[in-house]
């Protein structure tokens, strides 16, 4: 069996993984987007999915450092004159994340995004710094970032949490609050064991 070098995973089952990434990509995909009604679709049309899978070869030419880097951040670029999406190649993104519609979106270079995540359009997880430091925000799981938000700053945003379209957000936000406004304000649902639904609250597209 054929292997990529001492300590790594054979190649056969590093391109298993990949072809299940990908299949968990679009099915994720399928599940946020009712237009569309096949993997095949979804994977032509779909520019947030391309975005996202650029990002996915670009983030490991990054992390291997050194004379890999430019390479990553052309893939990066050539991205995003593709989809309308740039995302830095040093940002890292969860599983089973979506990026709706997608045109605008901007990720930051430590922008940390978690697991099931889904952003709409002209969204930007942006800093507000220019040091070499943690500068872009930390998403955790399960959060929704409606249409024109800007997220900026090392702010953490609680898994589950849904941030309204065109806020501002510059402070933490807790888990399954929802975040309105500029600057955005923050508040809870009448139940704090359900989870915030973006589609039922008009406050969250204004």
């Amino acid at each position: 069996m054929l292997t990529t070098g001492s300590g790594r995973k054979p190649v056969s089952q590093s391109v298993r993984d990949a072809v299940a990434a990908v299949r968990e990509d679009l099915d994720a995909a399928l599940l946020r987007d009712p237009a569309t009604t096949s993997r095949l679709e979804m994977a032509l049309a779909s520019p947030g999915l391309q975005a996202l899978w650029a990002h996915r070869v670009s983030h490991r030419m990054w992390q291997r450092g050194g004379r890999w880097r430019l390479p990553a951040r052309l893939v990066s670029q050539a991205a995003r004159a593709a989809t309308g999406v740039e995302i830095h190649p040093g940002a890292t993104i969860g599983r089973r994340f979506f990026i709706d519609h997608g045109m605008g979106v901007v990720i930051g270079e430590t922008a940390e995004v978690g697991d099931d995540v889904m952003l709409y359009h002209g969204v930007t997880l942006g800093g507000r710094s220019l040091d070499r430091v943690k500068r872009h925000p930390t998403v955790g799981d399960g959060v929704t970032i409606g249409a024109g938000a800007r997220v900026l700053g090392p702010v953490f945003i609680g898994p589950h949490s849904q941030i309204g379209a065109n806020a501002v957000v510059v402070k933490d936000v807790p888990p399954q609050a929802i975040a309105t406004g500029i600057p955005a304000k923050v508040r809870f649902p009448q139940s704090p064991s359900v989870q915030p639904d973006l589609y039922a609250d008009p406050e969250l597209w204004i």
